[in-house]
């Protein structure tokens, strides 16, 4: 059984969904959560608000690893800069527990659980209920985002987690 911790990231609303399942296999959701900060409080308590709580996460839930959304260019760059400070966050908060930590593109994951690479936002939060046999929608799309990434992790089998391991391994 793998546990996941995904992470979809963002600095106004981060989300985040921990399920545990094996490749193959429907997973089981764990939990799921928005981290919300409020725009106007400076950035480094932002920041810091969201590595707290990953830690709190991490101890409480003992994921294996954190699968991270990789952050794609939008036009907004002040947006950019804001999911991938939180991305980063996240990041180093599977690093310091020294957990394997994989990115994965939205394309990617929304082709794992949908089906589709170009799938919205509405047929992952659908096919996540789906797949998790949820009574209702994660909300908001954030958290349902972040089911999918757990989600695609645990479907792809923590392979590039094995690959790092190996890696890693062969270095020494």
């Amino acid at each position: 059984m793998l546990r996941v911790l995904g992470v979809d990231p963002g600095l106004t609303r981060c989300g985040v969904g921990i399920v545990e399942g094996v490749p193959g296999r429907p997973c089981t959701m764990v939990h799921y959560e928005v981290v919300h900060s409020d725009p106007d409080e400076e950035l480094a308590h932002r920041l810091l608000r969201l590595d707290r709580r990953f830690a709190e996460l991490i101890t409480e839930f003992a994921p294996a690893s954190v699968a991270v959304e990789r952050v794609f260019a939008q036009n907004n760059v002040g947006t950019v800069m804001g999911t991938a400070q939180a991305g980063a966050i996240a990041i180093v908060a599977g690093a310091r527990a020294g957990l394997p930590v994989t990115l994965y593109t939205p394309s990617e994951v929304k082709a794992a659980v949908t089906g589709s690479g170009s799938a919205d936002k509405a047929q992952v939060t659908l096919m996540v209920t789906r797949l998790l046999k949820l009574a209702a929608p994660p909300r908001p799309a954030d958290a349902a985002d972040a089911l999918a990434l757990a989600i695609c992790h645990v479907w792809r089998g923590g392979t590039r987690d094995k690959l790092a391991a190996a890696l890693k391994a062969a270095r020494r």
